[in-house]
């Protein structure tokens, strides 16, 4: 029986391998908007800020976020080719709904990308798409996904790499899964007490349908 009858997986450094792609193009698009540059010496300390801060220190205003997401995306669609899915994803996928497991994908990419990005025969496994979640937008989409599923609150969960995740999880009264594989630095993950870490893919296979850990499973930070 699943620990969580219902998963409600992020896409961008919890599914994909995004982020080296991110730290490629986001310096154009910085100068396309005119934001700060990200400076190489900086990632580090920016994986241990929130959304917010981020936006902050980068001197991003609130009102331009639109135009600089719809930009990503038109970017990552052009890039999809190298932007892999993390190893062990389509396995646990599987497992998950060979199990019982409903799962969900709520991304700030639109669901055209997502569908993409997944594969075909992997975005079969997912029950429902709700994307182009605005930065901080994903609760509501969290308890729509809950509403199209029937399922309660407590018998879902959300999994994703940041701590806007994490805020979108509990404003939605749901649990949070934390990977520490993705954007946000895992000490700060850790920091926000989720209801679940997980430190390889395999673990959330484990942990939500019982499943013995894969031995040559990768081990993340």
């Amino acid at each position: 029986m699943p620990k969580y009858k219902l998963a409600i997986f992020d896409l961008d450094g919890t599914l994909a391998d995004s982020f080296p792609w991110f730290l490629r193009v986001v310096n154009d698009v910085a100068r396309e908007f005119d934001f700060k540059p990200i400076d190489a010496g900086e990632i580090d300390a920016l994986r241990r800020k929130g959304s917010r801060e981020i936006l902050k220190s980068l001197d991003v205003p609130l009102w331009k976020l639109p135009m600089i997401a719809s930009r990503m995306r038109g970017l990552k669609r052009s890039h999809l080719q190298n932007i892999p899915l993390f190893a062990g994803v389509p396995a646990m996928l599987k497992a998950l709904k060979e199990a019982g497991t409903l799962l969900a994908l709520v991304s700030s990419d639109n669901e055209a990308n997502a569908r993409l990005q997944l594969g075909p025969d992997h975005a079969l496994l997912f029950n429902h798409f709700d994307c182009g979640a605005s930065l901080f937008g994903k609760a509501a989409k969290f308890s729509r996904v809950m509403k199209r599923a029937g399922v309660p609150p407590q018998q879902t969960i959300a999994i994703g790499d940041e701590a806007r995740d994490c805020e979108a999880a509990r404003a939605a009264g749901i649990a949070f899964g934390a990977v520490t594989w993705g954007y946000a630095d895992p000490d700060i993950l850790r920091s926000l007490n989720p209801d679940e870490i997980f430190s390889t893919v395999d673990d959330i296979t484990i942990t939500l349908v019982g499943k013995k850990n894969n031995p040559r499973a990768t081990t993340f930070a």
